[in-house]
């Protein structure tokens, strides 16, 4: 059979969330193809499948505006959560 799978994944060190980074998998058969990574800004492909995707979502502007936002949108607003749930207790 096939395996396909995506995950997101947001890394950071700082306490103030300003090195924040936005990672966005496209995974098959256990080999990541595509990936967006917000540090690079754009769509990388790893594979020829790859390659041709990352230039077709790299050409819808759309897209990317959406992708770049997930750093502020997704990553910093649960990152700020999770700090106060958890790193802000004494």
């Amino acid at each position: 059979g096939y395996f396909y799978s995506r995950w997101t994944k947001c890394i950071h060190s700082s306490r103030d969330l300003s090195d924040m980074v936005y990672i966005d998998n496209y995974i098959f058969n256990k080999d990541v193809y595509i990936q967006f990574n917000s540090t690079v800004g754009e769509y990388v492909g790893y594979t020829k499948h790859g390659v041709y995707n990352a230039e077709l979502q790299n050409n819808n502007t759309g897209q990317l505006q959406s992708e770049r936002a997930q750093v502020e949108r997704y990553c910093k607003h649960n990152a700020k959560i999770s700090q106060a749930a958890i790193a802000d207790k004494s």
